[in-house]
């Protein structure tokens, strides 16, 4: 099952490229809300609706995509969702109005909910056994690439330049990303596979007695990684700007803590072919969860660097593992539908996550019950890996 008309190394590269630049948005998005609550006067539960639309578009796009995906190809899908996000993304630079923009991120958000799990997917099925799931955290490392170019971008561009241009920065090197993936070629495994189910079979599969632990296992686990991330992250520079620091300093911390995220992934990709699936995702994420703990609580610079250094370094390898596990508990025949169904699930928790923080940070509740909020939901990730998980290290795909 070996990669033979391109390198792993080019498939690594075209997949994560177009990864980085939907990270690069997402992160971007991040400073943009504490921009535009400035600029446009918005409350806090405003700026909570801004990251949960955003979610509400990734799980209608994580279902709608994930199921195309398993009809049409991964390629196809791959390049319709990252063209849909691109678009999204540069109009959203255009608008005056909340609403607009609301509709914006809704489409951009469909683009990037749907390309994830279907890119982790083509990845997982071109590689073999006994290196795919390094492969594939690798691929999510991309994702805190972009990141960091996010937090650079926001940091010299935001205060100077307006929050336009850096979405404008943001979106137009995607279209280079769909240019590359035209000569991406489609998953083998897919190519093989002649079984086409209905939506409804593949549901009703998923949920019978053979794959009903594994998917229950994923939509917990998917929710609770979801609510917490949007939670935290797209609240991060906000959150700062509320504990007492002015906006440039605010990005620079942000900018520090997400240097983090890189040796989070890797560390993860050295693990989780040596220790395995479970052992990195319940590691990763309780250390999450008591890094959560710990910022919130944190009130001098010293604390709030090293927890939120600690917070990116473990939920970012979570993350890798997160999408190194998910493709290996169905068959190709379903994988992306189910695949995509657990992404939806968890962009339930996506929507609700940033909403949370706006309504409790408008009724003055202190961010060290928000977070503890977050400690807790993320313990639940971690227990339904280990109670209901099943290793799938080194194992040939179905």
């Amino acid at each position: 099952m070996a990669q033979s008309e391109v390198s792993k190394r080019k498939l690594l590269t075209m997949a994560g490229v177009g990864w980085l630049f939907d990270a690069m948005d997402v992160g971007i998005l991040s400073f943009v809300m504490a921009a535009i609550a400035t600029d446009w006067g918005l409350s806090k539960t405003e700026v909570g609706w801004i990251g949960s639309i955003n979610s509400v578009g990734m799980a209608v796009g994580a279902l709608l995509f994930g199921v195309m995906a398993d009809k049409i190809g991964r390629k196809h899908v791959f390049i319709i969702t990252l063209l849909l996000f691109s678009i999204g993304s540069g109009l959203s630079a255009l608008t005056s109005t909340l609403t607009v923009f609301l509709l914006l991120r809704f489409l951009i958000g469909m683009g990037l909910g749907g390309e994830l799990p279907v890119a982790s997917a083509l990845v997982a099925e071109s590689v073999e056994a006994k290196e795919r799931g390094r492969i594939v955290v690798l691929l999510e490392s991309f994702w805190a690439a972009g990141w960091l170019i996010a937090a650079l971008i926001s940091y010299f561009v935001i205060p100077s330049y307006g929050w336009r241009i850096a979405l404008v920065l943001g979106a137009l090197p995607a279209f280079y990303a769909i240019y590359l993936r035209l000569s991406l070629p489609d998953s083998p495994l897919f190519q093989k596979n002649k079984k086409k189910a209905s939506f409804v079979d593949n549901v009703k599969t998923m949920l019978n007695k053979e794959f009903r632990k594994r998917t229950i296992m994923l939509w917990i686990l998917w929710f609770t990684v979801v609510f917490s991330y949007y939670g935290m992250f797209l609240w991060l520079p906000s959150v700062l700007f509320l504990k007492g620091f002015d906006m440039v300093r605010s990005f620079q911390y942000v900018l520090i803590m997400t240097l983090a995220q890189l040796p989070g992934y890797f560390t993860a990709a050295w693990f989780i072919e040596r220790k395995g699936r479970k052992f990195v995702l319940v590691t990763y994420l309780i250390g999450t969860a008591v890094s959560a703990i710990a910022f919130g609580f944190s009130n001098t610079v010293p604390t709030l660097l090293l927890s939120g250094v600690f917070l990116s370094f473990f939920n970012l390898g979570a993350w890798g593992g997160l999408y190194a596990y998910t493709p290996e508990q169905y068959p190709t025949s379903f994988r992306t539908t189910g695949s995509g169904t657990a992404a939806s699930v968890g962009r339930i928790g996506g929507i609700l996550g940033p909403l949370l923080v706006g309504y409790l940070a408008a009724g003055e509740t202190s961010f060290s019950v928000i977070f503890s909020i977050f400690c807790v939901t993320i313990l639940v990730g971690a227990a339904a890996v280990a109670l209901l998980g099943t290793e799938t290290r080194q194992q040939e795909l179905q």
